[in-house]
């Protein structure tokens, strides 16, 4: 544990901080590592991922990437059972508490599916952070709607990642907050300085239409594809990792370009050679709660955004006049001509600032860490109170 304890936040520096994802912490940087690696400046963070099988024996993977920012990947033998699966994890789960003196701790889930390995522990605390409906996910397990029903009725507070994904869930909660995506500013509005492109984009022409993310089930590759062949001088500039969707059924324009995936430093550079920067995700089950964390990002960097009709960019930001939304190919031709059509984003980019101006991530974390703290001070309270009147009640 940290030595010296933080005076705002007297319960959860006396405590470490378990969490467990179905992401991996090297994958995308989003809002995990966002909010984590703000959680290690005051704790201990073990973020545990979803185990990786192997030929080998059971056994635990621990990396400090960062400092206090444990990385622990359970590794597990082939042809195991789901019974045995679980209860490989939940030994290893032990003896991770035990060799790196796990006492008190919070539990953080941003996934439902680690509650059959994990019930038996003792937290102080425990959060569930919904960024996202999972259950709406390709390929999700039948299992995840009834282990989040257990999660929510274990859990102490809910967040979740955006305000359409609370209106779906606050009946089920008494302690459940919306915080959509924040954003480091300082970060992406560097782009706006910076004037050398990455060498696999520089040989790109303008205008360019640039996306960065995940391209997988979300991502409405029909309306870009289709945008691309209207205007083959466009350039579709599309930076990400693709998962669970067969490459092969990308389009191959000549005038899209796969560049793979990019660490959270490098973005800045990217946008920076962007004309315009687009949210092109599908309508569908999948894409109606979330609550894209570039758009923030994309605006700091100065650039026009181009949004598919998702609720939580309409809301705030489409009506507020500061992205563009277009709900197919037609729509977002339009959007990308009046775009570049715009003589001085000057007035456009003022209130862009000023809209974000208090949209942080060090601000969603300290909301957070409030909402926590608040739990786990108003439990310690109540023991105590329960404590004295049961000392009381002996001494009649």
């Amino acid at each position: 544990m940290i030595d010296t304890p933080n005076a705002n936040w007297p319960q959860l520096s006396k405590m470490d901080l378990l969490c467990f994802s179905h992401l991996r912490w090297d994958f995308v940087y989003q809002r995990p590592q966002h909010l984590l690696s703000r959680f290690a400046k005051h704790t201990r963070v073990f973020f545990i991922e979803e185990p990786i099988f192997h030929d080998g024996s059971n056994r635990l993977q621990i990396n400090e990437t960062t400092r206090n920012v444990y990385v622990v990947v359970p590794f597990l033998q082939h042809g195991l059972s789901e019974e045995e699966v679980l209860g490989s994890q939940r030994e290893l789960l032990n003896d991770l508490v035990s060799v790196m003196e796990i006492n008190k701790y919070c539990s953080w889930y941003y996934t439902p599916m680690a509650l059959p390995f994990t019930e038996h522990l003792e937290p102080t605390v425990t959060v569930y952070d919904c960024m996202d409906e999972l259950s709406a996910f390709k390929f999700a397990p039948v299992a995840l709607k009834e282990n989040e029903q257990r999660l929510l009725k274990k859990a102490d507070v809910v967040f979740t990642g955006g305000y359409s994904i609370y209106e779906a869930k606050k009946h089920t909660h008494p302690a459940i907050y919306p915080f959509p995506s924040s954003i480091d500013r300082a970060h992406f509005a560097a782009a706006r300085g910076i004037v050398q492109d990455p060498a696999d984009q520089a040989h790109i022409p303008h205008p360019r239409f640039g996306f960065y993310g995940v391209i997988d089930e979300r991502f409405d590759i029909e309306m870009i594809a289709a945008a691309a062949t209207a205007r083959p001088d466009w350039q579709f500039v599309l930076i990400g990792p693709v998962v669970k969707i067969d490459p092969a059924t990308l389009p191959k324009n000549a005038n899209i370009h796969y560049l793979g995936g990019k660490n959270y430093k490098e973005l800045p550079h990217y946008l920076a050679g962007w004309d315009v920067a687009t949210i092109p995700f599908a309508q569908n089950e999948s894409t109606r709660f979330i609550s894209p964390t570039k758009t923030p990002e994309y605006l700091a960097a100065g650039k026009p955004v181009i949004s598919t009709p998702i609720r939580d960019v309409v809301s705030p930001y489409g009506d507020n006049k500061l992205v563009h939304i277009a709900a197919n190919a037609e729509e977002f031709i339009a959007a990308g001509d009046a775009l570049l059509a715009v003589q001085d984003p000057a007035p456009w980019l003022t209130r862009v600032d000023a809209f974000l101006a208090g949209n942080s991530w060090d601000r969603t974390w300290s909301q957070m860490a409030q909402h926590i703290e608040a739990r786990v001070q108003s439990r310690t309270q109540s023991t105590s109170e329960a404590d004295t009147s049961f000392v009381s009640t002996q001494s009649r």
